[in-house]
């Protein structure tokens, strides 16, 4: 089972965290059953980018980003080359690293 490493953050994982889930799993499912309340505004459909999370290690073993998620990265804040939807990207057999950045940009939180 693959292990995430979600690096120090804030709001979701003062002192960094690491969790196991199944491959096939996307990494918001995943960070939410682990107890990461990521943001994740538009139930996970590939809507918008409050998930947006930067992929440190293991970006090749996820699935390749379909279009539709590309297009809406260029409008994440603190886009990298590793970014990634979490909602989109599933895991395979291998660990993976995870930086979630410090904004999102989303006009409706509630919190």
């Amino acid at each position: 089972m693959p292990v995430i490493k979600i690096l120090p953050h804030s709001e979701y994982a003062p002192e960094g965290t690491e969790i196991s889930a199944p491959a096939g799993t996307s990494i918001c499912e995943a960070l939410l059953e682990g107890g990461i309340n990521i943001e994740h505004a538009c139930d996970m459909s590939c809507a918008c980018t409050t998930c947006h999370v930067i992929v440190r290690k293991g970006y090749d073993s996820l699935n390749e980003a379909e279009e539709e998620e590309e297009d809406l990265l260029d409008r994440a804040w603190g886009l990298e080359p590793q970014s990634r939807l979490s909602c989109q990207a599933i895991l395979a057999q291998d660990d993976v690293t995870v930086e979630i950045p410090k904004y999102t940009i989303n006009h409706a939180r509630e919190n």
